[in-house]
């Protein structure tokens, strides 16, 4: 791992949604791989997040309007890489585990990789959000077909192919909103196994059985949708050649 490029032309960008996490950042901006660029997406921090983001080289972007989609969204729009990653800012998930990821997109064996959280050690994922968690993959699976196990944050896609999805769930419903437009679009979906660390500070979303309960309601709310954008599969992995 090196410093955090701040290059015009990275070869990996990554997003990480931001609210509040000056005590990881750190810790996960110190484990992007080099020749990747971070993309904080300030997302209302009070804590001086985005001062130290900078401070440590990443790139910040600022996202006034509440929520994790939001955050997700405006990282990726300001991402100008051909391959763009994601990834929680909270010190839950090692950024470094992405490589595989990229590996596999160029490789054009698959068109969205996902990480499956394998939670390590106590507190790492609450009983309450694991168990949402399963209930939105069997849901997912009934809507797509798509045997996953995990909805979680770490993913990696070609930014073009994202783009044309359409995305526009700004609430926690972003991320099966990905998945569930590039299965009706045909696209190869990939899952690893990856550690789930216990997060640094309180958990926005999950860390209350409430704050599960508006995730799955928002989610629950995306898998209602009819398939109506359909991204072609070439679209997907274009530029395999480059």
């Amino acid at each position: 791992m090196g410093a955090v490029t701040t290059s015009p032309a990275p070869d990996v960008d990554v997003v990480l949604p931001c609210l509040d996490e000056a005590k990881a950042l750190p810790w996960v901006l110190a484990r992007i791989p080099d020749g990747w660029r971070a993309l904080v997406v300030d997302n209302g921090s009070t804590d001086g997040s985005a001062d130290l983001a900078r401070g440590l080289g990443a790139t910040v972007v600022t996202e006034p309007r509440r929520g994790f989609g939001a955050a997700c969204h405006a990282g990726l729009t300001a991402a100008t890489a051909d391959i763009v990653c994601f990834c929680d800012c909270d010190a839950s998930l090692d950024p470094a585990l992405l490589t595989p990821f990229v590996r596999e997109i160029r490789a054009g064996t698959a068109d969205l990789v996902l990480g499956r959280r394998r939670p390590q050690g106590r507190g790492a994922w609450p009983a309450h959000a694991r168990a949402g968690n399963l209930a939105l993959a069997r849901m997912l699976r009934h809507r797509t077909g798509l045997r996953l196990h995990d909805l979680g944050p770490l993913r990696a896609a070609r930014r073009k192919a994202l783009l044309g999805l359409g995305l526009t769930d700004r609430r926690s419903g972003y991320p099966l909103q990905m998945v569930v437009r590039a299965a009706d679009a045909g696209w190869r979906v990939t899952e690893h196994d990856v550690p789930y660390l216990p997060r640094t500070g309180a958990s926005k979303v999950t860390g209350t059985w409430r704050g599960t309960w508006h995730a799955v309601r928002d989610m629950r709310g995306v898998l209602a949708e009819p398939p109506e954008h359909a991204v072609p599969r070439d679209a997907a992995h274009e530029g395999n050649s480059r």
